[in-house]
């Protein structure tokens, strides 16, 4: 699950998104974020640079987990 939301995450691009955005994506309710969105903070995947965003903590990240999991590829 935190492959798909990471991976959703690197399909919206290399910048901060919006929380909403994501879990649009995602075809989710916000709220179910939270649990998953921690995880990958835990983790230092991602962080919030303000309040209701999250971005990758590594540049190129988004495009690395284009490449690395194609089969995402065009989904969301």
């Amino acid at each position: 699950m935190l492959v798909i939301h990471g991976y959703n995450l690197a399909h919206l691009g290399p910048n901060a998104n919006r929380s909403g955005d994501i879990a649009a994506v995602l075809g989710v309710k916000i709220n179910s974020l939270g649990p998953v969105r921690a995880k990958l903070i835990k983790k230092g995947m991602i962080y919030s640079p303000t309040h209701g965003d999250m971005a990758f903590t590594v540049p190129l990240f988004d495009e690395f987990m284009r490449r690395a999991i194609p089969e995402f590829e065009g989904k969301g």
